[in-house]
């Protein structure tokens, strides 16, 4: 399952989330998502559980708990939709 991890501390990196998770079973990944040209945590990750049963304990577990000296947000995390388009920028006219 893959997990949404949202009002993160910026400095909390993918290993202290890991470890966080860990505790409820088997992590396949864990990732603060970073910006693309600064290299500073944008405040949320995503965590991948193989198993389902030690996702969901995990989310009950850990949301709205404190990690980092803020209270985390813990949810499964959804499909993006498909928004359509593939950007602002037209051309011709």
């Amino acid at each position: 399952m893959n997990i949404f991890v949202a009002k993160l501390d910026f400095s909390t990196t993918d290993d202290s989330l890991r470890a966080a998770f860990e505790q409820y079973g088997e992590v396949s990944a864990a990732k603060v998502i970073s910006d693309h040209f600064t290299g500073k945590s944008k405040g949320f990750a995503f965590v991948e559980m193989p198993n389902d049963d030690e996702a969901r304990t995990a989310i009950d577990g850990l949301n709205e708990t404190d990690m980092d000296g803020r209270t985390i947000i813990v949810k499964e995390a959804t499909p993006k939709e498909d928004r359509g388009g593939g950007g602002g920028f037209r051309s011709g006219g």
